[in-house]
């Protein structure tokens, strides 16, 4: 089995998609939304941030295909060493999970935004904070875009920490440490279940006995 194969292409797109995702989302949420709190007219606030995120979007949409392209690449790549070696599995899962809450959440951002960007020129205090002034069902929009603009980053971020984790499993000696745990506990899994059947033989005994 080789380790130690090289998948530029793949790692790229996997890096760069997920980079542009991190970096998109959180300028985002200071940058485009931080300056538009600042335009003097309180019913251009939210134009301007909506027309700012909308700009971004086909960007942010072409990082998130790259990133998924990569990612499912290196998962039929690295699927060798996911069996041979103990820990990169459960990573995977939890890379995996990370994934698609973080794509579930750009999604539903992605639909408020383009609620809010039809709800015309309402006068809002920023484009996620409404104003006494702001219509319920806009304000309603803009209080759980305030929520969601910072939960992209941080998945996101999350998934960087996670990615970055994953790298140090394909050093050799992490690979040859989670290779020797696996076959550790494929040895040790015959006798923890003759253990088992063990128990139950011996419990079956009693019961027998006790009628």
């Amino acid at each position: 089995m080789q380790m130690s194969e090289r998948h530029t292409a793949l790692r790229s797109m996997h890096d760069l998609g997920l980079a542009a995702w991190f970096g998109g989302s959180l300028m985002g949420a200071l940058g485009v939304n931080g300056a538009a709190a600042q335009v003097n007219d309180s019913t251009q606030r939210l134009p301007v941030a909506s027309a700012g995120w909308a700009r971004w979007t086909p960007v942010n949409a072409a990082a998130i295909g790259a990133h998924l392209a990569g990612s499912v690449g290196e998962l039929v790549t690295e699927s060798p060493r996911m069996a041979a070696q103990s820990g990169v599995a459960k990573m995977s899962a939890v890379k995996t999970a990370l994934t698609v809450g973080a794509l579930a959440v750009t999604g539903y951002s992605r639909l408020l935004g383009m609620r809010l960007q039809k709800a015309g020129g309402p006068p809002v205090e920023g484009a996620t904070e409404p104003s006494y002034q702001t219509p319920a069902n806009v304000a309603s929009c803009q209080r759980q875009m305030k929520m969601l603009q910072w939960a992209i980053p941080a998945l996101t971020g999350a998934l960087v920490v996670v990615t970055a984790y994953m790298g140090e499993q394909q050093k050799p000696g992490q690979v040859f440490r989670g290779m020797l745990d696996r076959a550790s506990g494929l040895m040790a899994a015959p006798k923890t279940m003759g253990k088992v059947a063990a128990v139950a033989k011996a419990k079956r005994r009693m019961a027998m006995s006790g009628h």
